[in-house]
């Protein structure tokens, strides 16, 4: 029998959408006018803008784990399938 679809989908949706976000803001921001110090910055602005991302990913291993732990719980008190 198929498993159910995951209900973290969301979460990765989620994710990818604020990581492609996060990147296109900062090339909107400081593109125009780049030179060294941002250079230098570029790594914690980055990081800034990327933390929605991993945050939402975060969110998204979490549900997983915890359905394929109740997954798992489920099979272990139905016992082998005998078909």
């Amino acid at each position: 029998m198929p498993k159910p679809k995951s209900g973290a989908t969301p979460y990765l949706a989620a994710a990818v959408v604020l990581s492609l976000a996060g990147i296109g803001g900062f090339v909107f921001l400081f593109a125009g006018n780049f030179n060294i110090y941002w250079l230098i910055l570029s790594p914690v602005i980055v990081t800034l803008y990327e933390f929605p991302a991993v945050y939402a990913f975060r969110l998204y291993r979490k549900r997983r784990a915890a359905e394929a732990e109740s997954g798992e719980a489920e099979e272990q008190t139905q016992g082998p399938d005998r078909s």
